[in-house]
């Protein structure tokens, strides 16, 4: 059997209460960090996840460091952000994960300030994601492309992690991107909520099925 890949929404963030969507990268709230830690003694199999990928928006690695604390190699974590195991799944920072919309919440921070803030993870190489054009423009063009690339490196990792006692691929993402990565319009996640996926390869292209 392949890889499981678990698509997980964000933790409750501070526009998400507010409503207040010009707030720049905005952090999870302090219900959005206890929905994040619920996640320690909830999630299944945290034994078996090789790897966790996130988007860099900070709610997302709010939540990421938050709920996978248990599963995450203790490399990734320092004062602030407790946790970590020896011998942990790997840290991935993916940039096509972001969010849809070009308004400022869903517009990265700087690198420079998200270094400031989590100065254990390595944000180097991610391009100029924040910007919100060219590749990571916000029109569905650049968004469905967005979504191909990210099952693309899905469908590769999960045929790397083939044979493996730990192959499943934890991706934490946002509520209208997950749209765009599942093919599933209908999708709606609850904050820190998740829906399980296998990848396939299909015609040159992989796409991600329910998990029965």
């Amino acid at each position: 059997m392949g890889s499981k890949i678990y698509v997980v929404r964000h933790a409750e963030s501070v526009h998400n209460v507010t409503k207040d969507f010009s707030i720049l990268d905005p952090s999870l709230t302090e219900l959005g960090f206890k929905q994040a830690s619920e996640v320690v003694s909830t999630f299944p199999d945290p034994s078996l996840v090789a790897v966790v990928i996130t988007s860099p928006l900070r709610r997302a690695l709010e939540t990421t460091l938050t709920a996978f604390q248990h599963v995450l190699d203790k490399r990734y974590f320092n004062e602030k952000f407790k946790g970590g195991v020896e011998n942990g799944a790997e840290l991935i920072i993916d940039p096509d994960l972001q969010e849809r919309s070009d308004l400022p919440c869903d517009t990265g921070s700087s690198d420079e300030r998200l270094q400031e803030s989590f100065p254990q993870l390595n944000f180097e190489g991610l391009g100029q994601w924040q910007a919100k054009q060219g590749l990571f423009a916000a029109d569905d063009t650049a968004v469905e492309a967005r979504a191909i690339r990210a099952r693309k490196r899905l469908g590769v990792l999960s045929e790397q992690l083939e044979g493996k006692e730990k192959k499943n691929v934890v991706v934490v993402t946002h509520g209208v991107f997950m749209k765009f990565l599942t093919t599933d319009a209908e999708i709606d996640l609850p904050k820190a909520g998740w829906q399980v996926y296998n990848v396939e390869a299909t015609e040159g292209s992989y796409g991600l099925h329910p998990a029965t």
